[in-house]
């Protein structure tokens, strides 16, 4: 389940980080999640992994995450545990990939400019308001809708479905 208040260390990115720079396309035969959570943002920073915690919010440029159709790219940033993603835009197919399987992504506008890595930054998910606890800072993101957020909070888009069939009996 994904929690309301995201609040972790950023690691900022610039523009235009491709699914594979999150991904790299040489490791697509990887089926372990823990396999596939070793190659995190890999093509950007070789380090990430490694200084990644469970929770840390990325916080990137514009056109996050475009490139190929191919899922990867968002279930690698949910098996190292993003606790949410900030970007001034995203790849049309990333951004709902991620949302599908649960894992925050928002749009805030300069959010690039507000933000530097190693920042500790929270995000309160529903409303969408951004902290950055290093500056004090805040950023306002836009809010997702109820549905979307139905998904994120059931963990993503199979098990709103399950649950969903489930109460129908």
């Amino acid at each position: 389940m994904m929690e309301k208040i995201a609040r972790g260390k950023a690691f900022v990115f610039g523009a235009n980080i491709d699914t594979d720079q999150i991904y790299p396309g040489r490791f697509v035969e990887l089926t372990d999640i823990e396999d596939v959570a070793k190659h995190a943002m890999e093509g950007a920073d070789p380090n990430f992994v490694q200084e990644f915690k469970q929770g840390d919010i990325i916080v990137a440029s514009t056109n996050f995450g475009c490139g190929s159709s191919r899922e990867h790219a968002a279930i690698t940033l949910k098996a190292v545990g993003a606790g949410a993603i900030l970007a001034e835009s995203f790849g049309r197919i990333f951004y709902r990939n991620a949302v599908n399987l649960g894992v925050p992504v928002l749009v805030c506008p300069e959010i690039s400019k507000r933000v530097k890595k190693g920042d500790s930054v929270s995000v309160d998910i529903q409303s969408g308001k951004v902290t950055n606890e290093t500056t004090g800072e805040t950023a306002q993101a836009e809010p997702m809708s109820e549905y979307m957020l139905n998904i994120l909070t059931s963990g993503g888009i199979k098990p709103l479905i399950k649950k969903e069939l489930a109460q129908r009996g």
